[in-house]
């Protein structure tokens, strides 16, 4: 596998609505986006041929501060090609392992579907539950969660307080089959097993990986279509516009890689401090970094 370095500016930004970028004015030329992740440039990579490639580095990311949140972050990213999720997984849970060997013998990860997860954990289903019963659900665990927030900001909440904090801690856990609304860059495809009735009729190749209660790694069975990609990019930036989030530009150079080609592929992203810090036994992430945001 080949190491690469891709620029940490860049004229475009992620139009994820979970995501905000931070930016810089350049003299004479404007302003520039700090990458989130280096996933767009190395897709242009990989669609020049580059084969299997792997980055470390600093990505940045605004509104990002807390316990387990900074600002900058370190990011270990790489790509498979001829490989989909599910191989991947298996590659993204050896890593882990090896990482954390010295101090933790893990368990053989379980695998549980999104939805598995929100029904045992929140009690609802991410598919068939109304909006009002996400509501509620929020509600029994303490938690306010606004009516005009959209369905699937609802089912962020969930995840990311009560499902995600209770994940991964008897051995590491795959959460995969996204809904087909949450796939970000991944492609869509049926569900693993039969669905119910009410079940849905495709989900995203997409997955997450927690230990002890967090979130250490999302991936993707890679999207390769262009007009597909520029399609789901723009209905991000009609969320961003309902929610008065800012309307950034979006890459015309990975739109038109993609449109060049790019391999068929698997992609992850895994975060670094989080890694160390629970190898460290840490209790929050400042504590797994030499300089958090409130010492740099």
């Amino acid at each position: 596998m080949l190491e690469v370095e891709t620029p940490i500016l860049s004229g475009a930004a992620v139009s994820d609505p979970q995501i905000e970028s931070l930016t810089t004015q350049l003299a004479g030329i404007g302003r520039k986006f700090l990458c989130p992740s280096p996933e767009y440039a190395m897709k242009r990579l990989l669609a020049a041929g580059s084969g299997d490639i792997y980055q470390i580095c600093k990505v940045f990311r605004d509104a990002e501060r807390g316990r387990w949140h900074n600002p900058e972050f370190t990011m270990i990213e790489w790509y498979r090609v001829g490989v989909d999720d599910a191989a991947l997984m298996d590659e993204v849970e050896s890593l882990v392992r090896a990482l954390l060997g010295p101090t933790r013998n893990l368990a053989p990860a379980e695998h549980l579907s999104y939805s598995a997860a929100l029904q045992r954990h929140a009690g609802v289903d991410a598919f068939s539950s109304s909006d009002q019963e996400l509501q509620e659900a929020a509600l029994r665990h303490g938690i306010v969660c606004d009516a005009e927030l959209d369905r699937d900001a609802k089912l962020d909440l969930l995840m990311g307080l009560i499902v995600g904090p209770r994940l991964g801690r008897e051995r590491p856990c795959f959460i995969c089959d996204y809904p087909a609304s949450q796939a970000a860059l991944a492609r869509l495809r049926p569900p693993r097993s039969a669905p119910r009735t009410s079940g849905p009729a495709a989900v995203a190749a997409r997955f997450e990986l927690y230990l002890d209660g967090l979130e250490l790694a999302n991936g993707f069975h890679e999207l390769v279509a262009s007009k597909e990609q520029r399609s789901r990019f723009n209905q991000d930036l009609g969320v961003r516009r309902a929610r008065g989030q800012v309307q950034a530009p979006l890459d015309e150079n990975l739109l038109a890689a993609l449109e060049a080609g790019m391999p068929d592929c698997a992609g992850v992203a895994l975060g670094f401090d989080r890694l160390v810090a629970i190898a460290l036994g840490a209790d929050r992430l400042a504590d797994a970094m030499a300089f958090s945001i409130d010492n740099a």
